[in-house]
């Protein structure tokens, strides 16, 4: 895996490498803006789950950039790999469950939940809703949903 980012990381002055869940980033009532502050401060940013279709199509529609090349990966592994290449004092998992809290401390990365990342960083939230489910369920619903419209 590598860290897929367009300038050069030596240039950035942050000292934090900070993954989103794509619960997490789901939850930002403006993803775009979230993420154009969080980059100001953060070396590497990006987001990540097992879906990595849904991650594209995540990352497409709110225009995010995201710096980590995926590729049908789950979160444990792209974790560790964004763990083990990014040289960065600071690795942050923002996530919005227990699994991403196990996910983050089995790996080496700091969790903070997603309400607390975002009153640090002052990033508005919107309400949770079903599109914010990245489980099985919902990647059934929209397999079903592009193939017979």
């Amino acid at each position: 895996m590598s860290l897929d980012v367009d300038d050069d990381p030596a240039t950035r002055s942050g000292e934090l490498t900070l993954v989103l869940s794509l619960g997490a980033a789901r939850r930002l009532a403006d993803p775009a803006a979230a993420f154009a502050e969080a980059r100001r401060w953060s070396r590497y940013v990006g987001v990540v789950a097992n879906d990595a279709e849904a991650v594209e199509r995540f990352v497409r529609e709110h225009g995010v950039e995201n710096d980590y090349a995926l590729r049908n990966w789950d979160k444990w592994g792209t974790l560790g790999d964004v763990h083990a290449e990014a040289d960065t004092p600071r690795h942050v998992f923002v996530g919005t469950s227990a699994s991403d809290r196990r996910v983050a401390t089995h790996v080496g990365f700091e969790y903070r939940p997603i309400r607390e990342a975002a009153e640090k960083a002052d990033w508005e939230l919107s309400e949770p809703g079903p599109a914010d489910d990245s489980g099985l369920l919902a990647r059934l619903r929209r397999a079903v949903s592009d193939r017979f419209g």
